[in-house]
């Protein structure tokens, strides 16, 4: 079948996003060049901006790529259609449901993720500040939905917000080992077993806290 101009464009854009990631496995995305991702990818330099604007509009692209699948994941691991009776429950079944997403889902997009590591606190300000915002979004998310959680009426919003925040860290954290272990099946499991006795420790404590003590 002939290829569409509209499918060519898209099938270049992609191959443009899939070199920068290959790149930035031995450098940091502000010492790449588009010339550098151009000859990966076997164009032009200026067929580049055909696509993107810049290199940091480029790595916008692949922060926007690395979490938005990430985000519905982690809601869908917090939905039920019959959620358990007690908030204990509840709070374990959202550690393990999470959990298992991350480590469905990470080890299908591991330069994503060993990019983000890197990126996020070294990387050009657009990007760093990208990436935050990600965390931040998927913080407000989580917040939200603890705050249906029907014990959660003794926990202040700044508290719910410091909580997610504790979450949302530690689960980063245990995405970018997932994304260093090479699919290493002892790496994995440890780093499952680790995330989801460090997540359970957090959300069974925040049962015992009252932000009006």
């Amino acid at each position: 079948m002939t290829e569409t101009r509209v499918e060519r464009k898209e099938r270049t854009r992609r191959a443009i996003l899939d070199a920068a990631l290959e790149l930035c496995e031995t450098q940091p995305l502000a010492a790449l060049s588009l010339r550098q991702v151009a000859k990966e990818v076997g164009i032009v330099p200026t067929a580049f901006y055909r696509h993107f604007d810049s290199i940091d509009q480029l790595g916008l692209e692949l922060v926007d790529e690395s979490f938005s699948s990430l985000r519905a994941l982690l809601k869908d691991a917090r939905t039920f259609d019959a959620p358990p009776a007690t908030d204990r429950a509840l709070f374990l079944a959202i550690v393990d449901n999470s959990v298992d997403a991350l480590v469905t889902h990470v080890p299908n997009a591991e330069r994503h993720y060993r990019f983000i590591a890197r990126e996020r606190l070294a990387g050009p300000k657009p990007v760093r500040e990208a990436v935050r915002h990600q965390l931040e979004l998927i913080e407000r998310e989580l917040a939200t939905d603890i705050a249906q959680v029907p014990g959660a009426g003794r926990w202040s919003g700044e508290d719910l917000r410091i909580l997610a925040n504790l979450l949302v860290n530690a689960m980063l954290f245990h995405a970018e080992e997932l994304a260093l272990a090479g699919g290493r099946p002892d790496v994995v499991r440890r780093t499952q077993t680790t995330a989801r006795r460090q997540l359970r420790i957090v959300l069974i404590g925040a049962l015992s806290w009252d932000s009006s003590r």
